[in-house]
């Protein structure tokens, strides 16, 4: 008999929660529509966060929603990446082409993506993807503004924030998406740049290749993969979830095989429906284990960060699962245990794979007839397996004159003008012309006219929408010298600015909400002072950075969280787009600008020469780029240290994010060093071990930026700086004069440095 979970008597269903499988190819879309889910989201061959799934072709898309909708299952296309400028061209006629398709929603990271589909894209449902970082209601405000009509959360937060993040939600019709199952990241999503800087594999654009699943030196607790996660598993909160007002509940695995999205599509529509139509749960999750697993944990949604959510192995936890229950009393019964579990999973695939036989996504054939003689209206017959109609023309046929440039109606030409059918769900299989007499002639404007019609029948009665032409943007440079602007931490180094003319911002903890007396007393005194407001703002701590710009009311602010840019935005407060908010086109840019009325943005530092040179500034728009700054490679919620160094404690508390203040590092087994440090209001943060430098830009790309940033923080990496700040401070103002020498200088006195980023980009 099943085990079951008893929910409380209060609970009463109101509402459907949606649940959303993965398509990494096509036999796993067919293997989520059979297993129960309710949508399925997928990608293309471009523009998706998983490049290393299958994904499917345009060509068999139309098939794929036909197929989902068939089952009453909707398709969302993932398009989640951001897109380089030389991009926005193909971007642009991939969407004139989805248009029209059914598809029922994309989901969507780059700002400037946004800002075409809501100015140029308007039917479709925007899907805000969980690279965004959304985990304050000042973003979920930003992202409709954005048009967006759901928001994916980020995967840190516990229960109670994600109910408050629903409400906001629910207020501006914005449903909410959370992840329930699948694999973690170590990282906040979208500010993760591990993968880049060690590999070129930006994780910003779906070639992510997991660096912190790979085995590392032992560290001093003797842990050999001490930045693995067990795998997230909501199974038996569907009660607080439910409870939460979630909207969609989704399950990770792009990259999982057809057998894994069966299993655990299905265990999950069972525990749904149970807990629908029984008011109880399911409490035996055994099925879930015979998948790749490592192992699950639910403790960020509990809100309990704890030791145990760390996995020392980052392969599939099946079999060892299997050991452990089972408590086999010799090496000869676990090894049968072994071989059953192998059989039992070849078996499960061999099922899927044998119940999915039947489901097709092939086109739909259609044969189109044509007929006609002189004097008379062109009949088009249009014949598919289910039905058939018939279109005519509403002028008449008559014969070409000689030397006329008017086209008759021949094979070539009339293949030609209805190829436009092959993209929509019907495949043209046969045009016939045996009842069209020879030599026939009509206006160009009636076949586009007939084609518009045959178009509407074949989409459903639904208008076809004309392919739509961005303007092209125009150059426009700088003709003054770049400033210079300073990032700081320390208060000790707040007197720069009586010692330079240049910018000086001062970061702000992300845990703010214990720090926020001090400093406003800090800025208040110091009115030169420029808040630099952190990527992540959780709950309290997004609180009390909203009462911070209220009370200092600074005359403009650096910002790498949108939530703190849309409050900014509502104070009419000038503010800059920070480094982290991952700005790559023009249209992002435009987006910032037209959308929020940003006055200046930081351009990534991910991205290459040739790359940047492709973005086109707005007009009165200042651009900011960091030449000097130790490199971020994640921060995480979780604590990095616990299996590195080791802590007394096993669970994080606020007393750990208030206090904590130590480093450490690891070293993988390429020999490449990575430095964990953890300080007093800030989460975990791992950095590379040789710090970012690039004076070639200056002269590279002349006449862009409005200022060139440099990071003078107390992080301590192998680069050294070997004069004071003031001087270094010379050094780089030298540089973006164009000081003869300067470069070189810096390169003496900056030791070591990398700038691999710009050679090589994303």
């Amino acid at each position: 008999m099943p085990r079951f979970i008893q929910p409380d008597k209060e609970t009463f269903i109101k509402h459907k929660i949606e649940l959303l499988a993965p398509g990494g190819d096509i036999d796993s879309i067919k293997a989520a529509i059979l297993a129960g889910a309710d949508a399925v989201y997928c990608g293309l061959n471009q523009f998706n966060a998983r490049n290393r799934a299958t994904n499917i072709n345009f060509e068999d898309l139309n098939g794929v929603i036909h197929l989902g909708h068939t089952h009453h299952c909707k398709i969302y296309l993932t398009l989640n990446i951001l897109i380089v400028g030389s991009e926005i061209p193909f971007l642009i006629n991939l969407l004139n082409k989805l248009i029209n398709t059914d598809i029922d929603g994309v989901i969507v990271q780059d700002l400037g993506l946004f800002y075409l589909l809501s100015k140029y894209f308007q039917d479709f449902k925007i899907h805000a993807s969980t690279q965004l970082n959304t985990h304050n209601e000042g973003q979920i405000n930003f992202l409709n503004q954005l048009t967006a009509t759901r928001v994916n959360l980020s995967r840190e937060l516990n229960i109670n924030e994600i109910k408050a993040l629903a409400l906001t939600g629910h207020k501006n019709n914005i449903s909410i998406e959370v992840f329930v199952h699948g694999s973690y990241c170590i990282s906040f999503s979208g500010i993760c740049y591990i993968s880049s800087v060690l590999g070129g594999k930006s994780g910003n654009r779906g070639r992510c290749s997991q660096p912190c699943r790979d085995r590392y030196l032992p560290t001093l607790e003797n842990k050999n993969f001490p930045l693995n996660l067990k795998d997230n598993s909501a199974y038996f909160d569907l009660k607080e979830l439910y409870a939460s007002k979630v909207d969609t509940i989704k399950i990770e695995g792009r990259m999982k095989r057809l057998d894994y999205v069966y299993t655990v599509v299905k265990c999950w529509k069972k525990q749904i429906q149970s807990f629908y139509h029984n008011n109880r749960l399911y409490a035996d999750n055994s099925e879930l284990y015979k998948v790749f697993n490592r192992d699950f944990s639910n403790a960020y949604l509990k809100g309990n960060i704890n030791k145990g959510m760390f996995i020392d192995n980052s392969r599939d936890h099946s079999i060892k699962h299997l050991a452990e229950i089972n408590e086999y009393a010799t090496d000869e019964a676990m090894e049968q245990g072994k071989l059953a579990l192998y059989k039992e999973k070849k078996e499960i695939t061999a099922n899927v794979k044998n119940k999915i036989k039947h489901l097709s996504i092939a086109k739909i054939p259609l044969t189109i007839s044509i007929s006609g003689a002189q004097g008379t209206p062109l009949k088009i017959f249009v014949k598919t397996p289910d039905t058939s109609f018939t279109i005519f023309s509403k002028s008449d046929l008559f014969p070409t004159k000689k030397n006329s440039i008017a086209k008759c109606l021949t094979y070539n030409f009339l293949i030609k003008r209805f190829k436009a059918v092959n993209d929509t769900r019907y495949t043209m299989q046969h045009l016939e012309l045996e009842h069209l007499e020879k030599d026939l002639f009509i206006s160009f404007n009636e076949v586009s006219a007939i084609k518009r019609r045959l178009l509407f029948i074949l989409n459903g009665s639904k208008e076809m929408i004309d392919p739509v032409e961005v303007p092209f943007l125009k150059k426009n440079r700088l003709k003054k010298t770049p400033a210079l602007s300073i990032l700081i931490s320390s208060q000790q180094d707040v007197d720069l600015c009586n010692q330079t003319c240049a910018d000086i911002f001062f970061q702000l903890p992300e845990c703010l909400k214990n720090e926020s007396l001090k400093l406003l007393d800090l800025f208040l005194k110091n009115k030169k002072l420029i808040p630099w407001f952190p990527s992540v703002l959780i709950g309290e701590n997004y609180i009390a950075a909203v009462e911070f710009l209220e009370q200092v009311q600074p005359k403009l602010i650096v910002t790498n969280n949108t939530g703190i840019a849309y409050k900014a935005y509502e104070k009419k407060i000038p503010w800059i787009a920070g480094p982290y908010l991952n700005i790559i086109n023009s249209f992002s840019l435009l987006c910032l600008k037209e959308n929020f009325h940003s006055c200046g943005s930081f351009i990534s530092n991910e991205i290459s020469k040739h790359q940047i040179k492709s973005i086109i500034k707005p007009e009165n728009f200042k651009l900011y780029y960091s030449i000097y700054h130790p490199i971020l490679l994640m921060t995480s919620r979780q604590c990095l240290l616990h299996q590195v160094i080791g802590c007394k404690k096993t669970t994080m508390d606020e007393e750990c994010i208030k206090k904590c203040e130590k480093s450490s590092s690891i070293t993988n087994l390429k020999k490449q060093k990575l430095l964990i440090k953890k300080t007093e209001g800030n989460y975990c943060s791992i950095y590379n071990n040789i710090n970012f430098l690039n004076t070639d830009i200056v002269t590279d790309i002349p006449n862009m930026f409005s200022s060139f940033f440099i990071d003078l923080r107390e992080i301590k990496t192998e680069t050294k700086i070997e004069i004071d700040r003031i001087n270094i401070i010379g050094f780089f103002e030298n540089l973006i004069n164009g000081k003869p020498g300067s470069k070189k200088e810096l390169r003496q006195v900056i030791n070591p440095s990398i700038n691999t980023q710009y050679k090589k980009g994303i």
